[in-house]
Formats: C-alpha cells, sequence, structure tokens
C-alpha cells in the first residue's frame, strides 16, 4: 500500500517551496491513475506497507529502498495499491540547494534501480506494469531530460530554414516557457507570487538534476544513506 505524500505550500515563503507542493499534488494525480490502471510505480518513503509474506531483503547498497521494495512486490504479480486518505505532511524544501540534493539522490537512485528491476523491462511477463513502469520511470530519467536541449534547437533550425507557422508558434511558446525559467532563476528566493509562474523553473531545475544524479550514479558518488532535506516551518501532522 502506497500513501499520499503532501507539501504544505502553504509552509512556503518563496516561489521555489510552492512549486514543490505543485508538483507534488501532479506526482498525487499520477499515483492516482496509475493505481486505476493497475499499479503504483514505487511509493513515496514516507508512508508505505508491505505485507510481511511478501517482503523481500533488498542489497544493503540500494539508494530508493521504497521504490526497489514496493516494484519487487509488483513484479511477482501483486499490486501496489494506493491509499491517498493515508497520508503524511510536511513543509516544502528550506532551500532550493536542499531540494536539489534530493531531486539528485532520488535520480542516482533511479538510475541504480533500473538495473535492479530490469525484469520490469519484459511486457510479455509483466504486460501493464511494465508499460507504466518505463513510461512514469525510465523515459522521465533518460529520454525526456536529453530532448529537451534537441527540441529546443531542431525548431530553432526550423525556423531558421523557414519551417512555417507552426514551428515558429512552437517555438515561442519554447521561448516563453524557458523565459520563465530564466525569471524562476533569479526570484526564486524572492517572497512568493503566482505559482504557474515558476513552474516552468522548478520543472529545469528537475531535469538539471536528472544531468547530475546520471553523473553521480555513473561514478558510484551516490551515498546510501538519507540525509533528510532541511524543511521550511509548517504544520506537520499525518494520517491513516
Amino acid at each position: 500500500m502506497a500513501g499520499e505524500k503532501r507539501v504544505r505550500a502553504a509552509g512556503a515563503d518563496d516561489a521555489s517551496g510552492a512549486s514543490e507542493g505543485l508538483y507534488w499534488r501532479y506526482e498525487s494525480a499520477l499515483r492516482r491513475w496509475d493505481d486505476a490502471l493497475h499499479s503504483v510505480v514505487g511509493a513515496a518513503g514516507e508512508l508505505f506497507s508491505v505485507r510481511t509474506a511478501l517482503f523481500e531483503p533488498i542489497p544493503e547498497d540500494t539508494i530508493l529502498d521504497d521504490f526497489v521494495l514496493t516494484l519487487r512486490v509488483a513484479a511477482r504479480g501483486y499490486r501496489v495499491a494506493y491509499a491517498p486518505d493515508a497520508y503524511a505532511t510536511e513543509g516544502p524544501s528550506a532551500s532550493l540547494a536542499d531540494e536539489m540534493r534530493r531531486k539528485v539522490r532520488i535520480v542516482a537512485g533511479g538510475f541504480q534501480a533500473l538495473g535492479r528491476l530490469r525484469e520490469l523491462f519484459n511486457p510479455v511477463r509483466h504486460g501493464t506494469l511494465t508499460f507504466q513502469f518505463v513510461s512514469h520511470r525510465v523515459l522521465r530519467w533518460t529520454l525526456a531530460p536529453a530532448l529537451l536541449p534537441v527540441l529546443l534547437i531542431v525548431n530553432g533550425l526550423l525556423v531558421g530554414m523557414g519551417g512555417g507557422t507552426a514551428a515558429t508558434l512552437l517555438l515561442a511558446g519554447q521561448g516563453t516557457f524557458y523565459g520563465l525559467a530564466a525569471h524562476g532563476a533569479l526570484t526564486h528566493d524572492a517572497p512568493r507570487g503566482p505559482t504557474a509562474l515558476y513552474a516552468p523553473f522548478y520543472f529545469c531545475v528537475m531535469n538539471v538534476a536528472v544531468y547530475r544524479g546520471f553523473l553521480r550514479y555513473l561514478r558510484d558518488q551516490q551515498a546510501v544513506a538519507w540525509t533528510p532535506a532541511k524543511r521550511a516551518a509548517a504544520n506537520l501532522h499525518g494520517s491513516a
């Protein structure tokens, strides 16, 4: 069973903290959809449970133990159900640097987990679970970050070569998006404004974390021990 993690944007006094709350609302929506389709793909470490009979020890150097534990259960044919009424709340990361460290660790652990969960790449055996694993996790850590700069460059070249109205409008949209991201980079420590204005910045931060996390994984530099990110003050409570 996977519970829900809620980041209280009300506890954030800057834009980056508010964007983190928006991200977790999006992630919770994905998990509800995953649950409706078949199974949640991984669980937040703050709140999940595994039947004693289904628990299997994992290697001690596993970085994302919650992710690997729950997906190994799913790989054996069981569902990881989503229980949004069982939730844990916390404030946002106290600073962008704290959030970046957290994201980099998750990505490094994610790449490690891809090798340890390679059986899930077999659609003949796992069917829908393979689709969920690849679309929700694998592509997020691999194809999507790699394509972002490529799409911008290619679209710029198309416009330069007279690519037409569609390419021009797409490039304008990309320019607006990255312009907002640049604005967020310059003002993320300022008192928070409309959260939507800072979502592009947080999106870019997450993708930068993918590059850094991948390099840390390749260099085997990620410590297994988890150091929690400092959190902004918030009215914290849990419910089950």
